[in-house]
This record gives C-alpha cells, structure tokens and sequence, in this order.
C-alpha cells in the first residue's frame, strides 16, 4: 500500500513538473534542464578489471528488504563468500559499478540551466537511488592506497573522472590526490566538479584559509543550500587550484 502510494505520488509529481517546465520553458522562464550538463555531471566511469566477470555476478542478485524494517529500502549484494572471493581490482570494479544499499525516495528533479557556467558546492551521485553499503566503504578505506592508484590509473586511460570515482575520493578522504585532480582540471575543461571536488576535500579538512573565504561562505555557509555554486571563470578556477595546493602542502608537512 505504501509502495502504491508512493508511486502514485511520484507520477503525480513528474507530471506536475514537466508540465510546469514546458510551460515556463514556452514563456522564456530560467526553469529548464541542462541535460547535457547534467549528464556530464552524473556519468560514471567503468573500470575495465574483471569487468565481464563482475557484470554477470551482478545480474545473479536479488533484492531483499532492509533488516531494519524500512519499507522502502533493501540490499541488493553478491554474497559474503563472492566477494570475498574477488580480486582487489575486481573488487574495485563491483564497487565502483554497483552500490548495494537501495533507497527509494522522492527526489527532486534538478532543473539547472548553464550547468557549464557553474561551479557547484556539492557533487551529484551515479548510483540513484542506492548507496554503497558499509563494506564496500570498508573496503575502500582499507585499501586506500590501492584504489587511488587505480583511479589515477583508470583517468590516465579514459580522460574522465567519472562521478564514482569523486565519491570515492570523497569516501576515502583522499586529499593525497589534490595534485593529481588539479592536472586533471587543468586537462579536462569541461568537467567542473572536479573543481567542486577539490573544494568538498578542503571542507571535510577544515582548511582554515577556506573557510574564512568568501567562496566558502557562498557555498556552504547560513545561506547557502545544495544549488548554490560559484560562476565558472578562469580566475575562479585558478584561486581553487592554487588554495588546493596550499592545504595540500600543509598536509603533507605535518
């Protein structure tokens, strides 16, 4: 019943929407979707190890409820012995690839135009309406070390950082990457969250010169909510790469 509910509601929502949307969309109103900008926000990158393996693991897994009784989640894994059977890069590839908590909830609908123009203050997710269970965060966190050279060793390769590898880094809190992502921005033009990425590292830090910034109180301060973002613009761009570099040279003198 409650699932029907919810269903109901969200087709009554998206109607709503979409028929708001066309309709400021006919008068000229800002409430339009960049679908292009916002697919390049959610993208995902395939790691290539043991992928056929991992795909055709994933196709065998069933849906069972959340064993805290919540009525609109469950898990959705290969057992404890698959797992453990992988290899750590194939383990690598299932995380990044598959996110076993499930979660359905009421998400609004981003209607952001010139998404290009913008530097936001949070990242996207690719994963939907899951999330990755506490031992794929485990295994990321153990093996920090690891993952961060095959993430490093995946960009080199694809020239994309997709936006599960940025939730890795996150997860991971991986701020020895700060170089790496800045050569990435300076190679990748169009991918602006790496930008918001290397913001979201100085945050979780606490990195002083940051948060007395003015950039800081746009972004994440009383005001501030998940849209909020900074105009994208060479100077923008350079003043978080070079205050990125600073937190990254004080970590490392410690």
């Amino acid at each position: 019943m409650m699932r029907t509910s919810i269903l109901l509601f969200i087709l009554l929502f998206f109607g709503f929407i979409k028929a708001f949307a066309q309709s400021n969309g006919d008068e000229g109103s800002s409430y339009s979707r960049d679908e292009k900008g916002y697919e390049l926000r959610t993208k995902m990158t395939i790691p290539p190890y043991g992928l056929s393996k991992v795909k055709q693991l994933i196709e065998t897994i069933t849906f069972k409820e959340d064993p805290l009784g919540s009525s609109d989640g469950g898990i959705e894994a290969i057992s404890a012995a698959q797992f453990k059977a992988l290899s750590l890069r194939e383990k690598f590839t299932y995380v990044m690839i598959h996110a076993e908590m499930s979660q359905q909830n009421c998400a609004i609908p981003e209607y952001q135009n010139d998404i290009q123009k913008r530097i936001f203050s949070q990242l996207e997710t690719g994963f939907n309406e899951a999330s990755w269970s506490q031992r794929q965060a485990d295994f990321l966190i153990e093996n920090r070390d690891s993952v961060m050279k095959l993430i490093e060793e995946s960009v080199v390769r694809s020239k994309r950082m997709g936006i599960n590898y940025k939730e890795a880094i996150l997860e991971m809190n991986a701020w020895q990457m700060i170089p790496f992502i800045i050569s990435y921005v300076k190679s990748t033009a169009q991918d602006k969250d790496a930008l918001t990425l290397l913001m979201l590292l100085m945050k979780r830090g606490e990195y002083d010169e940051f948060l007395k910034s003015t950039s800081y109180q746009k972004l994440y301060g009383p005001d501030a909510n998940y849209y909020s973002f900074l105009n994208y613009n060479k100077a923008n761009e350079d003043l978080i790469c070079e205050r990125a570099s600073r937190y990254y040279k004080e970590k490392i003198s410690k």
